[in-house]
């Protein structure tokens, strides 16, 4: 008996056993799970926090750029064209090739021009003889009526046979020009500096003044014009600025010189200005044309090519917030903004379209003070505390120009 006391005494029987494991199982999972709970949350109390660099948002001036995409077309684009009808004899050029005013272009076949200029001439040789004869007329019909040996009537009609004979030389002469004109024709030259475009006729091609397509055309790419378009939102904002000036040449006259984006995305070398902008917006579109002006001195652009327009436009006061503090979320953006007990609120914001190089401009759910994380890779909760390290505005915002 005693020796079974002493077992009971020191001793757990078998249930006894398996009932405090389970116990202790149970225990462990729960302590297991509340430990859990407390690393998912976040914001639990004795929670460590974690350093962030954060920023403090303040009003500054920055320029956001305005792209629009815009076609080429040179100063001038003239279209060459016979005057005259004939074969084209010779082509002086070749497509692409760079020509100066007056440079020889074409040589069109037309030898009847040239027999009008022959007929022109013996017709002015034929006149003076006639002209000379009338005068002859006049010189022996004179003394003859100063003598009265002849009535006065004989003078006047040999004088007005003169004067006929003297306006048919006139008349023959001019015919004689203009059959020289017209030779001229066969012969054409450039009439500006320029690039030479397409040449739909070769050698040997009939061309008639009524043809359809001309010879050629020749761009003056020496400045070149670039048109794009504003919508109807974009002009009423551009008709209402802040400049005071009411008349539409003064408002134009006022604009940032504008840059030119290459198809290749590269700029431009020489910056154009803004020239005119067309008062008429057009129904099908919404929108009216603008056309901005760039010197070509190279010939680098072409005339007919696509490019964009870039229009600065300065925020002298606006909140910037840089684009990798922020996170976007179902077509929303976000930002952690740090409220005064350190600690973190997801907030939605809302930018404008353009952006300041690597910034957005918040035009709402930000103000002037607020702190915000700049670093946006973790997913950061509500009511998580940070020990938030200050970063300067110069190694944020020192890309800003």
């Amino acid at each position: 008996m005693t020796l079974i006391k002493s077992c009971k005494k020191y001793y757990l029987t078998v249930p006894q056993k398996l009932k405090l494991f389970s116990t202790a199982t149970l225990l462990t999972a729960i302590l297991a799970s509340c430990g859990n709970s407390q690393k998912q949350g976040g914001g639990a109390p004795g929670q460590e926090a974690v350093d962030y660099k954060v920023v403090t948002l303040q009003p500054r001036q920055a320029t956001l750029n305005v792209d629009y995409p815009a076609s080429i077309q040179g100063q001038q684009n003239i279209e060459i064209r016979p005057k005259v009808d004939g074969f084209v004899e010779k082509i002086f050029v070749d497509e692409g090739a760079i020509v100066k005013k007056g440079q020889l272009l074409f040589k069109i076949n037309a030898p009847q021009y040239e027999q009008e200029v022959r007929t022109a001439e013996a017709g002015i040789k034929t006149a003076e003889a006639d002209l000379s004869m009338a005068k002859m007329q006049v010189n022996k019909v004179k003394p003859l009526v100063e003598k009265d040996i002849i009535s006065h009537y004989e003078l006047e009609a040999a004088e007005y046979t003169q004067q006929s004979k003297a306006a048919a030389l006139a008349q023959a002469r001019a015919s004689l020009v203009n059959a020289k004109v017209n030779l001229g024709y066969t012969t054409i030259t450039s009439p500006v500096n320029g690039v030479i475009g397409s040449l739909p006729y070769k050698l040997g091609s009939l061309v008639t003044s009524t043809t359809t397509d001309p010879l050629t055309t020749v761009y003056n790419t020496a400045n070149v014009y670039v048109y794009f378009a504003l919508n109807e939102k974009q002009l009423l904002d551009f008709s209402k600025d802040s400049t005071g000036t009411t008349s539409l040449k003064s408002k134009i006259s006022k604009l940032p010189n504008v840059s030119l984006i290459l198809p290749d995305g590269s700029m431009y070398e020489h910056p154009g200005h803004v020239e005119t902008v067309n008062g008429l917006i057009n129904t099908a579109t919404g929108s009216a044309n603008v056309r901005a002006d760039f010197p070509n001195p190279r010939g680098m652009i072409r005339s007919g090519s696509s490019a964009s327009v870039r229009i600065p436009n300065t925020i002298k006061s606006g909140l910037l917030v840089p684009q990798s503090s922020t996170y976007e979320l179902q077509d929303k953006r976000f930002v952690y903004l740090v409220d005064k007990q350190n600690k973190i609120k997801n907030v939605a914001i809302q930018v404008m379209d353009n952006t300041a190089g690597q910034f957005y401009v918040v035009t709402e759910g930000l103000h002037a003070g607020d702190k915000i994380v700049l670093e946006s890779a973790n997913n950061l909760r509500d009511g998580t505390p940070i020990k938030p390290i200050s970063v300067s505005d110069g190694s944020v915002y020192g890309s800003l120009k």
